[in-house]
């Protein structure tokens, strides 16, 4: 149960989690740059969650989650998705204003309240930032999505996801009118340094997006 878990160790799981969506086994320095902390403490909370049966490690390969330490980090992120949902739909808070409220919230450990939240919310599939939210049984429902600077051009494409959820990109998002649901299409790639000229459909506003913003969107071409 996540309840034994100290507030620090799920930090730790739940970082080893998010690093191994990108990676089959993770390394110490990686845990240590996500959480901002230094290897030697990486090193000692690895031997605590290991004797906990949570993570594991094989030298010079680094390690990975156990069955049950992935169990634990999908509760984890189950509740922080659903927070984040609450927040935003019910409390009117801003998408870059709840991660941060968010992180507090996935420690409380009651599983009925967790449980009641979710029913009370519709059971989303989706948190405001487009991630998905794992259900009780720890099932993830991943949609089809690519990164927006990979999508075709003159295709109706829709806004699924953002890659992070830094404040700095979503303020911008927010200040160009772009959000989870926003439809738009590629009209134009400028060679020179790669940037996209781009319509939202919804008002024919035509802007130019930077190939770093392109590169942290995630979007779904729409069904004809």
């Amino acid at each position: 149960m996540v309840s034994n878990f100290s507030i620090a160790e799920e930090n730790y799981i739940k970082a080893i989690y998010h690093l191994q969506q990108c990676n089959t086994s993770v390394a110490t320095n990686d845990v240590a740059t996500a959480l901002q902390t230094k290897a030697a403490s990486v090193s000692d909370m690895l031997k605590k969650l290991k004797a906990k049966n949570v993570v594991e490690y094989e030298k010079y390969k680094g390690f990975v989650l156990s069955n049950n330490g992935e169990k634990v980090a999908l509760s984890i992120v189950r509740k922080h998705r659903l927070w984040e949902f609450f927040l935003v739909e019910k409390l009117q808070f801003e998408w870059d204003e709840v991660h941060e409220v968010a992180e507090e919230l996935e420690h409380i450990s009651s599983k009925k309240l967790v449980d009641k939240l979710d029913a009370y919310l519709g059971f989303p599939k989706f948190d405001p930032h487009g991630d998905p939210i794992p259900d009780s049984n720890g099932i993830v429902l991943n949609q089809q999505q690519i990164l927006l600077v990979e999508a075709p051009a003159k295709v109706q494409l829709i806004i699924s996801a953002v890659a992070n959820q830094s404040s700095a990109l979503l303020e911008l998002l927010k200040h160009k009118n772009l959000a989870i649901g926003t439809s738009l299409q590629i009209e134009q790639r400028f060679g020179f340094d790669e940037s996209l000229e781009i319509q939202l459909l919804k008002t024919s506003e035509v802007l130019t997006i930077s190939h770093q913003l392109a590169k942290a969107l995630f979007v779904k071409i729409a069904a004809l």
